[in-house]
């Protein structure tokens, strides 16, 4: 049986559920593979960040699903999700630079819901004293 570990991640209203497999560092994000899901660079960097800071490039085939929100929101997610596997890989070595980059907290900041009377959630329609 091949070990795996998993972790769940969660930014906006994404949720990624990312499974780490021993291997060569190839990525399969619903089927498809990192460049072809994410158009930009930055958001490709985010989520391969875990795995530089913490020396695991390329030993780690990572599989993600994920649903919801949009792209920033589901890149953030996988981040959140691969720092989460890592720690079930060897939480000894890897919890103190993870927690120190930021990436095992939840961003917990969600949109506002928008206000009856308002335009948006504090948008207001424009004042006029006629």
């Amino acid at each position: 049986m091949v070990v795996q570990y998993q972790g769940t991640g969660r930014r906006k209203n994404s949720v990624a559920r990312v499974r780490l497999v021993p291997g060569t560092g190839n990525f399969s994000i619903n089927g498809r593979t990192l460049d072809v899901y994410f158009n930009f660079e930055t958001l490709r960097n985010e989520v391969r960040r875990p795995l530089n800071i913490t020396g695991t490039e390329g030993k780690f085939d990572v599989f993600v699903n994920v649903e919801g929100g949009g792209y920033t929101g589901q890149s953030g997610a996988i981040r959140h999700g691969i720092s989460r596997a890592l720690l079930k890989v060897d939480s000894d070595e890897y919890r103190a630079t993870l927690k120190a980059a930021g990436f095992l907290t939840r961003d917990s900041r969600m949109v506002e819901r928008k206000k009856y009377g308002l335009k948006k959630a504090r948008k207001a329609p424009q004042f006029s004293k006629r």
